[in-house]
């Protein structure tokens, strides 16, 4: 059955990436049964969709089912690459984690969840595994609230009647008016904070990156556990630290973006 009225929508294309997406970590290899359970197809179809991902190389077939292969890797790095937030926020995560001994990443916005688009950890306690594309829920994290603070209110009603995909069930999940008290304290102040309001021990404040028309095109955080950090550490001690950190991100984004492109074209 059709999931978009759109006449223009490929049922066929949105299903091969449901059987995609069905492969997470911790079951690299799965059956054909297990497949068709997960993307919710008949075993027919998933099995005529594993056969054209293998032929087309996204998918190897083993003695023990299906799996990945490393050419999955190019869907997820063509947009990094474009974006090069990567790459660009690197370095500079990597200093603000020497200077804290946090956790420190980049999100950037995808309907109402955050993805995790740049990371650099440290060896802590975690309440909730995270690695590039990991995906949460914005309105509970730091990170989605300086998001989701930049958008207009006829863009943030569209943003957040869009149902999360990341799986995850938040602490807080608040009524629209003391979200929108919590968005108007994130515009003043220019940044934002939770304390387990994701999960349990989690806490974190965000700054935004902003291009140079002043829109916020992502977020970095420095995320912490509540009992090896205390808020007044993280305000006082990190967060210096951390706007510093989004100024020169947000300036190296400058740089790249206005970069000269060459266009190479063959000799005739």
């Amino acid at each position: 059955m059709r999931r978009d009225g759109n006449p223009e929508f490929i049922e066929a294309l949105a299903r091969g990436l449901d059987v995609l997406r069905c492969f997470r970590p911790g079951q690299p290899t799965m059956s054909l049964s297990e497949v068709a359970a997960a993307a919710d197809l008949a075993r027919p179809t998933a099995r005529r969709i594993l056969i054209t991902l293998e032929q087309l190389g996204y998918v190897r077939i083993t003695d023990a089912g299906f799996t990945l292969t490393p050419r999955v890797l190019e869907l997820g790095m063509a947009y990094i690459g474009t974006s090069n937030l990567w790459e660009l926020g690197r370095p500079h995560l990597r200093q603000l984690v020497e200077r804290t001994h946090e956790s420190c990443s980049i999100a950037q916005l995808d309907g109402s969840d955050i993805v995790y688009v740049a990371r650099v950890a440290v060896p802590k306690l975690v309440t909730l595994a995270v690695t590039i594309g990991t995906r949460f829920p914005a309105p509970p994290t730091s990170l989605g609230k300086v998001l989701l603070a930049d958008l207009s209110s006829t863009e943030l009603d569209g943003v957040l009647g869009v149902p999360s995909r990341s799986g995850i069930t938040p602490r807080w999940q608040p009524e629209r008016a003391e979200f929108a008290a919590a968005l108007r304290d994130v515009r003043a102040k220019g940044w934002a904070a939770t304390d387990e309001q994701l999960a349990p021990g989690i806490r974190s404040i965000a700054a935004p990156i902003r291009d140079g028309g002043g829109r916020v095109v992502a977020a970095v955080n420095v995320n912490a556990h509540a009992a090896e950090t205390t808020m007044d550490t993280l305000v006082d001690h990190h967060l210096p630290l951390l706007l510093q950190a989004a100024s020169a991100i947000a300036a190296d984004w400058d740089v790249w973006r206005a970069r000269p492109i060459e266009v190479i074209t063959s000799a005739r």
